[in-house]
């Protein structure tokens, strides 16, 4: 962050200080709120866990070589107190363990802080990127494309939500040029909460979907929620600029919420930054040829799935904004792998098995992006009729309310309709994942091409016995299942002795 003192702090933050016998001094590190990641000049936030309360790790933190602490309460070493506000209270993201507000307090409070930095960052670009699905695969893309442009910052995984978010903003410095932020939200007037944070010079748009339905009630009110990103930017006159998908009628309809030029990306004609003859090659990676104002280019993605088109388009057309080339972004759209992990993570084993690991989580539109490219990958060339056995290895997908029977049924009948060769369904019976079985099975689909199972461990050996050299597995579900470890498994099996543990990179609390 830029550098402050605890006065200061104290100050943006509507704070006071305690046991600090030094106001003057400054944070010269970053802000941070696991206290195994403090290091010298830093900023320790103090945030209630599910288990243990991170105002007990304050003295620890200093000793590690923390300034002070951004706290609810006193805690014995140098410190910036904010009152709790007494209850849990509205706001984007539930603490478990804050039940006296003390967490609402101080999420609020760095919230302002963040704010505080932000506003005395005249010259710092900051990209926001919001939609129902494809927001950190289109960070990572964004990051590649502006990385050659200047000093970058951009979210670690999916640091996209009310503590995540301002953590991200508060990485930015004086050499910032470009500030690149996720901005989620679970209904309507959590993205605009997110955009007082951190005002967006330029916005992305990517969908409307039905990620979060039953949070929302409905895809109209998504779009309400989505579309405050595009209200929170500045005028055209002032270099506001709204990146939307051409290709969802949703989306478009945003360019009347907002006095930001727009720009229109996807396959449409009508878009600005647009995608012609797309093509697959055998790994679901796409090429096509890019026409923009500026002229055409040949892109040859690195990542996975043709969903993946529209994630580029929209990195190209913000790229280009900022004064990248068309060569440039070409060459780092190229080159731009995926970064985050459990994303389209596709790796093939020494016996010529795939396994696709998208488990970081899940919804209808995702799986069926991700159902796609598991068959694109299944088939020879791409698009050829030579094929792979396909595995999709599907659990829940989370938060959609009155709806999910229904979106769990739909999902096990599109994997019918695409000729999926085998499907594992994980989760217990009676649960809306029991509709993706049932789904499938009333579709037409009967006997072993689908199976349910009841966890990890039994999908994991079913798939060990049955498996052969060369079959394509995709592993999907929501973050909560825990399916990923499905995925490790199968490619731990060829090297037992990589026991790697793999950090969650969402910006929530776990301790």
């Amino acid at each position: 962050m830029i550098g402050m003192s605890l006065a200061e702090v104290a100050a943006a933050v509507g704070g006071t200080l305690h046991d600090c016998p030094d106001p003057g001094v400054v944070v010269t590190g970053p802000v941070e709120f696991d206290s195994r990641r403090v290091g010298a000049g830093s900023l320790f936030v103090a945030l209630p866990g599910e288990r243990v309360d991170g105002h007990t790790h304050a003295a620890a933190a200093v000793a590690a070589g923390a300034v002070g602490v951004l706290a609810a309460r006193p805690v014995g070493v140098p410190a910036v107190v904010v009152s709790p506000t007494g209850g849990t209270g509205s706001r984007v993201m539930a603490l478990a363990g804050d039940t006296d507000g003390s967490g609402a307090a101080v999420l609020a409070a760095l919230g302002r802080l963040a704010r505080a930095s932000i506003d005395a960052l005249p010259e710092l670009c900051v990209i926001g990127v919001t939609g129902s699905s494809g927001k950190t695969s289109t960070k990572d893309l964004l990051a590649a494309v502006l990385a050659p442009l200047g000093p970058l910052v951009a979210p670690p995984g999916s640091f996209n939500n009310e503590l995540g978010h301002p953590w991200t903003v508060l990485r930015a410095t004086t050499s910032t040029a470009n500030l690149v932020l996720e901005l989620s939200a679970r209904g309507v007037g959590h993205v605009a909460a997110l955009c007082a944070v951190a005002p967006p010079r330029i916005g992305v748009v990517l969908n409307v979907g039905t990620a979060h339905l039953g949070e929302f009630g409905s895809r109209e009110a998504i779009a309400r929620g989505k579309g405050e990103l595009v209200e929170a930017l500045p005028p055209a006159a002032d270099g506001g600029v709204a990146v939307l998908n051409a290709d969802d009628p949703l989306v478009v309809a945003m360019a009347s919420r907002t006095t930001a030029r727009v720009v229109l990306v996807g396959t449409s004609a009508r878009a600005d930054v647009r995608a012609v003859d797309v093509r697959l090659d055998d790994e679901a990676r796409a090429r096509f040829r890019m026409t923009t104002p500026a002229g055409e280019v040949e892109v040859a993605l690195a990542v996975h799935g043709e969903h993946q088109v529209g994630n580029a388009l929209a990195a190209a057309a913000v790229g280009l904004e900022r004064g990248a080339t068309l060569a440039q972004v070409a060459e780092s759209l190229s080159q731009a792998a995926a970064v985050s992990e459990r994303r389209m993570d596709v790796r093939t084993r020494a016996d010529g098995v795939t396994v696709v690991n998208d488990a970081y989580n899940a919804n209808p539109d995702s799986v069926k992006a991700a159902l796609k490219a598991l068959v694109s990958i299944s088939r020879t060339g791409g698009r050829g009729t030579a094929r792979r056995r396909c595995w999709a290895v599907l659990g829940e997908m989370g938060e959609l309310g009155p709806d999910a029977v229904r979106e769990h049924d739909a999902i096990g009948r599109y994997v019918v309709r695409l000729d999926v060769s085998r499907l594992v369904v994980v989760g217990a019976l009676g649960s809306p994942t029991e509709a993706v079985h049932r789904g499938a099975y009333m579709e037409g689909s009967w006997g072993e091409e689908t199976v349910m199972v009841p966890d990890v461990e039994a999908a994991l050996a079913l798939l060990r016995a049955e498996v052969e050299p060369g079959d394509v597995v995709l592993v999907k579900a929501s973050k909560s299942v825990g399916l990923w470890r499905v995925a490790e498994g199968l490619l731990a099996d060829e090297d037992p002795g990589d026991d790697a543990v793999l950090d969650t990179g969402d910006g929530t609390v776990t301790a």
